[in-house]
């Protein structure tokens, strides 16, 4: 039989290479991969679906989810995770030096419905204990005008929201005309007049994970619904092979004997990972165990900023958002 011909739209990541590069075959499947930045990934399979498999933001996927589309759905191979702490950004000599300082402030965002932006406001609300109405929110591109929503919002009754379709965020916050920026891609003026809220992040990211089991989830791999009503198959085959890529990248990481990624003392990080997340330091799925406990915890907080942020227009379950062909494996 030959192979499945599919599209594949991925940025390049070494837990993923293994799958991309061919050196793991996807079984039944002929992957066609593309190398896109980030940004042109969501806008083009958000708006357009131009291919099979893709990469896809979190908080684009539960907004449409909530919205009854089913024309993709999510595989719990979780590409990219991230801590926000570092993602908020002021004026240099701003006299905010704190989350709590933002209450009442002018805050500038790339999108409502960005993921980091969606776990960024439940750090505020649930762990700062601001409210969103607290805070005027308003909308552009980081740096360059002319971003938009990519899906539709319920806002919250309250919540001041507003769009500068002819300005960036970083013009307006140097400018003064923000009194910060919430992103996860930084301002250019970064190091030039624009410095991080909280330069040193990490301590604080790992008690706020030791806090709430939270490690964030910023994409995963998302798959065209008229691929799997077809060849239901592809999932748990996908599911398979991007779950043995990340392994082989986090024995690569771990390995003493010689330097498989151009940073110092990366075996010994790896090790203080696995003592703060576990064993399985970047899990997949939603199975039996640590990893996978992490996965539930950090879903569901997400699900729960979601609804309340009004990305999602009615509450989600963790399960519902993923292809029930990954949901339960066989034993032996």
């Amino acid at each position: 039989m030959n192979p499945l011909s599919l599209t594949l739209a991925l940025g390049a990541y070494d837990h993923t290479r293994d799958v991309t590069d061919g050196t793991l075959r996807v079984e039944g499947v002929q992957l066609r991969t593309l190398d896109l930045p980030i940004e042109e990934i969501f806008y083009r399979f958000t708006l357009h679906r131009e291919w099979d498999i893709s990469e896809m933001s979190m908080a684009k996927y539960i907004a449409l989810r909530s919205q009854n589309d089913d024309s993709i759905v999510a595989l719990p191979v979780f590409i990219s995770r991230a801590f926000r702490h570092s993602m908020f950004y002021v004026r240099d000599g701003s006299a905010i030096t704190r989350a709590q300082d933002l209450a009442g402030k002018r805050i500038g965002i790339p999108e409502w419905a960005q993921t980091a932006g969606v776990y960024g406001r439940g750090y505020l609300t649930d762990y700062v204990g601001l409210k969103l109405p607290d805070i005027e929110w308003v909308q552009a591109g980081v740096n360059e005008p002319g971003r938009k929503e990519k899906v539709s919002l319920k806002l919250p009754d309250g919540v001041r929201y507003s769009s500068v379709p002819d300005r960036s965020l970083n013009d307006m916050l140097l400018a003064g005309e923000l009194d910060a920026v919430m992103s996860a891609r930084p301002p250019l003026g970064l190091g030039r007049g624009i410095s991080r809220l909280t330069p040193e992040s990490q301590a604080a990211e790992e008690q706020y994970f030791k806090d709430t089991s939270i490690f964030p989830i910023m994409h995963a791999l998302v798959v065209r619904q008229p691929v799997l009503d077809a060849h239901p198959w592809v999932a748990m085959n996908l599911y398979k092979a991007f779950l043995q890529a990340k392994n082989r990248s986090m024995e690569r990481l771990s390995d003493v004997t010689a330097s498989h990624a151009p940073l110092p003392w990366m075996a010994d990080y790896t090790q203080r990972m696995r003592s703060l997340f576990g064993d399985d330091f970047y899990p997949y799925g939603l199975g039996a165990g640590r990893g996978g406990d992490i996965n539930r915890a950090t879903l569901q907080a997400f699900l729960k900023f979601g609804f309340e942020q009004g990305v999602c227009q009615r509450q989600l379950s963790v399960d519902e958002l993923f292809a029930a062909q990954v949901l339960g494996s066989y034993k032996v």
